[in-house]
């Protein structure tokens, strides 16, 4: 079969009729269950994405939105909901969200199910593959904490966070300053720590100082990798005299690792991260402030803006300001 797949052509493969394969990529009941998985699998294995006006899927026919995130339980995934969620509720819209660890199984389903008027994927590193099932739906795709391509986005500049949080630790009279960083993978990239290694390397070159490459620990995320890379540093013969962890998280971990080996912060080492979490405040750490709920709330307007049936927004791509929170963890050395 050559051309562009319609309705017609998948119920005829599939030996039933229009309004049961309409019904099925609706989600509407009336149809059995072994008919529903094979249909499901006849338009997953043809890639088949049902046009608007066969389906009757125009903008916010379903009333639902995605939420597509790799977690739920840490700040950040929690901050930036509970900015999509008024937003969407006081629009009359429904939010589904998906927590995705592995999202092969998961996207590779998405044309089947469309039962979705919009995404928003927040903070999630996409593979290839995982990028052309989104484009499968022919719904707007929205991005919060972080890019993908040209889809609408809303982020933190994250070179600019990591400038401020080293720019501090230098003007603070440091010279000897290790990055602790989250490690990527070529096959999820995600921009948010080459950006801050960037920003990081860009301030010490703004101020004269070599980028050492023994004081940049890259380790997969965990709740303990902040604390497991200071210890790596503090074994170096000369460990560095100020920490710039990529989260608040970290830094935090950072700050365990110190505390347990006895090294007082900030008179002999001093700990900066990013986010301004709500630890952060607890632990008196120096942080750069992003507004997670904001970038939430702005993602989901432009959701709004994007099914709204007129002009685009003006700004696709918005860039939320970050700020230098200065606290305990910060100053100089002891003379």
């Amino acid at each position: 079969m050559t051309g562009p797949l319609n309705m017609a052509d998948v119920a005829a493969l599939a030996g039933v009729s229009k309004a049961t394969v309409s019904r099925v990529l609706s989600g509407a009941p009336g149809v059995s269950d072994e008919t529903r998985t094979r249909i499901k699998a006849l338009v997953k294995e043809l890639s088949y994405v049902v046009s608007p006006d066969a389906s009757r899927l125009s903008r916010r026919a379903n009333g639902r939105i995605a939420v597509v995130m790799p977690h739920t339980t840490s700040w950040f995934f929690g901050a930036v909901l509970a900015g999509i969620l008024p937003v969407l509720r006081d629009a009359g819209l429904d939010a589904l969200v998906y927590q995705v660890a592995d999202g092969r199984e998961f996207f590779a389903d998405l044309p089947a199910q469309r039962q979705v008027d919009a995404v928003i994927v927040v903070a999630f590193p996409v593979t290839g593959f995982e990028r052309r099932q989104l484009d499968l739906l022919g719904v707007p795709v929205v991005v919060a904490g972080g890019a993908l391509l040209d889809h609408p986005n809303v982020r933190i500049d994250d070179v600019a966070a990591a400038r401020q949080a080293v720019t501090h630790l230098i003007r603070s009279g440091h010279d000897r300053i290790a990055m602790i960083n989250a490690a990527v993978t070529p096959e999820r990239p995600y921009s948010p720590p080459t950006d801050r290694l960037q920003g990081y390397r860009t301030a010490l070159a703004g101020a004269g100082l070599p980028a050492d490459p023994d004081l940049v620990v890259e380790l997969p995320w965990s709740g303990t990798m902040g604390a497991h890379a200071m210890d790596r540093l503090l074994s170096l013969e000369r460990p560095p005299t100020a920490v710039f962890g990529f989260s608040d998280e970290v830094a935090v971990g950072a700050l365990r690792s110190l505390r347990r080996a006895g090294i007082p912060v900030p008179r002999a080492v001093s700990v900066v991260g990013i986010d301004d979490h709500p630890i952060a405040e607890l632990c008196d750490l120096t942080t750069v402030r992003q507004p997670a709920e904001e970038q939430g709330t702005e993602a989901a307007r432009l959701a709004l803006s994007l099914l709204g049936g007129g002009d685009p927004p003006q700004n696709p791509h918005v860039t939320l300001p970050t700020h230098l929170v200065i606290r305990a963890t910060t100053g100089p050395l002891d003379p």
